[in-house]
């Protein structure tokens, strides 16, 4: 039987406490994109609860600390948090990154004693980068040269396109699979197991609006199902409208109430976890 495990890195925009004078005046880019990925635990929170499958979550802010990047990466760290002295820097991992990639590692470990894991990283990604449109609202990152990942891509890009025809949806976009990440080191990590990482990326101009969201959570679920039934990849090892256009702004967020203030200061900084 193949375990579901799904994560959200990015889910919010939060600095702990004693790194706020560090963020003064980055107010405008915690909420940007860089900041967090807007709608993303919205999304992963709706597939956990349908799937159902547990869940592993984050809304401290990527500027603060990249849980989706490897400890060697070099961005890692942000412009705020790159002059860390080496004990804050510590502290900092010890407290935000370690609990986050540990604890779901441990799950994946304890999870391939009973067979097959496919972990879902949920993110969003913004329709329109430096004035350039990316010609893609839905895209389910994997590795190719894992023959399992590539099987399981196919079949449920496919099955998306019939579901949502009306949607650009593409594999390895907007971004590569094998870029470094949560699930790329989770490959490595469980070499020549039976682990399957797929990133689950959505256009802000789908994630960000409360029903075109359950519309798409609904497609993934289903598509899912299917493809799962018929043993796509696991055997090796309403309608949604378009994203074109600047994507709305989110209507919820790791603080929400704090959202409709003239000028809102950073979210909690937390990690989390939701058991099916």
């Amino acid at each position: 039987m193949t375990t579901l495990l799904l994560s959200c890195e990015h889910g919010g925009n939060g600095v702990p406490r004693t790194l706020r004078p560090r963020f003064a005046r980055a107010e405008a880019v915690l909420e940007s994109h860089r900041g967090w990925d807007p709608g993303a635990l919205s999304l992963a929170r709706l597939l956990a609860a349908e799937l159902p499958a547990p869940l592993s979550w984050s809304t401290t802010s990527r500027l603060v600390v990249d849980l989706n990047r490897s400890l060697h990466h070099r961005h890692l760290l942000s412009e705020w948090t790159r002059g860390l002295s080496a004990p804050e820097r510590a502290a900092l991992l010890a407290e935000h990154y370690h609990p986050f990639r540990d604890a779901f590692a441990a799950d994946v470990d304890e999870a391939l004693a009973s067979g097959p894991v496919l972990h879902l990283s949920i993110h969003s990604f913004v329709p329109v980068l430096n004035g350039r449109p990316r010609h893609v609202d839905l895209g389910l990152l994997y590795d190719p040269r894992v023959p399992a990942e590539v099987d399981l891509a196919r079949a449920w890009v496919e099955a998306l396109r019939g579901a949502l025809p009306e949607l650009r949806i593409r594999r390895n976009a907007p971004y590569r699979g094998r870029d470094d990440g949560h699930t790329s080191g989770l490959r490595r990590r469980f070499a020549g197991q039976p682990y399957l990482g797929i990133e689950i990326e959505v256009s802000q101009g789908l994630s960000c609006d409360p029903r075109t969201r359950r519309e798409v959570a609904r497609a993934l679920m289903t598509s899912l199902r299917g493809v799962l039934a018929e043993g796509a990849g696991l055997a090796r090892g309403g309608r949604a409208k378009t994203a074109q256009g600047a994507a709305r702004a989110c209507e919820e967020g790791p603080d929400a109430a704090a959202k409709r203030r003239p000028k809102r200061r950073p979210g909690r900084a937390a990690i989390g976890t939701s058991r099916a």
